[in-house]
């Protein structure tokens, strides 16, 4: 299969942009002036891509304009060998950004991300605080210990022995297609989700994707933990804008002991949602409501 036939996992068809982070494929549809352009990141893992917020930008295509785009590295976006990191992440964040700014006539847009990428947004966020008005976070990392993390500016918690050996001829790749064998994709879905029951179009785009050209050098960098950020808690404690934080009641995601030094701040609101890390699979009525009333 090669990387043409990649369906696109969303009602319209992706536009590819050139940017500093490489070629990026941006979803866009809708319209509307009562909000800002909205912009929804995917997570970051070894099937990712923007098939992980389909429900959300089927629905809020309605009535604003919404951005979806894979990240470098994963779906229609460049998957080039060469290190992925927060940094290009970022970067890439804020590349799709303004080209939305400049499609739209917006000063600014309202952000959802969604597991690690929420660093990723946090940081756009911080550094450039007038593009991004308000900010959701749908099960983000770097909540999950007591142990917070101020490491310094830019880090990373990348295991460079771990790296080096995936990098070596052969070794990465026989990891990365034991990762997504159709049956250990679905195993960690079910992890995500808290349940036997998984979103079966989800699962299909995940196998697609994975049987991509260089599909696997991005998951790679993720894996050896270079896409975590060492100064993750350093940019939450930083975040002016007002954030909303979904926290899953059910799977893997659902350990927030490190929210204490933002949970009292005025601009954090953190709620349980009920369900998985994915909770918009299970109830997009009930989801959206929450957040309807956030945007606005």
């Amino acid at each position: 299969m090669t990387l043409a036939t990649l369906p696109s996992a969303l009602s319209v068809d992706p536009r590819m942009i050139e940017t500093s982070a490489g070629p990026l494929a941006v979803f866009a549809a809708g319209q509307g002036r009562d909000l800002p352009p909205l912009v929804l990141l995917h997570s970051v893992n070894a099937a990712a891509s923007v098939a992980e917020v389909a429900p959300l930008f089927e629905h809020w295509r309605s009535d604003r304009v919404v951005v979806a785009f894979d990240l470098p590295g994963y779906g229609h976006s460049d998957r080039s060998d060469r290190p992925y990191t927060p940094r290009l992440m970022t970067d890439a964040v804020h590349a799709v950004i303004d080209q939305v700014c400049r499609d739209t006539g917006a000063a600014a847009v309202d952000v959802l991300a969604v597991s690690l990428s929420a660093e990723f947004a946090a940081r756009a966020a911080l550094e450039r605080p007038e593009r991004i008005r308000r900010l959701a976070l749908v099960s983000p990392t770097g909540f999950s210990r007591r142990k917070r993390r101020h490491g310094p500016p830019g880090t990373t918690l990348l295991v460079p022995w771990l790296y080096g050996l995936l990098r070596r001829p052969g070794w990465g790749e026989a990891v990365f297609r034991q990762l997504t064998r159709p049956g250990v994709i679905r195993y960690f879905l079910k992890r995500t989700f808290g349940r036997p029951q998984i979103d079966e179009a989800l699962w299909r785009q995940a196998v697609i994707t994975t049987r991509q050209p260089g599909a696997h050098h991005a998951p790679l960098c993720f894996v050896s933990a270079g896409l975590f950020s060492a100064d993750v808690n350093t940019l939450y404690e930083s975040l002016a804008q007002p954030v909303w934080v979904s926290m899953a009641t059910r799977g893997d995601f659902t350990d927030y002991p490190g929210r204490i030094t933002v949970d009292q701040r005025p601009n954090w609101r953190f709620e349980a949602v009920q369900g998985g890390a994915l909770p918009y699979f299970e109830d997009l009525p009930a989801f959206v409501q929450r957040l309807d009333a956030f945007w606005r």
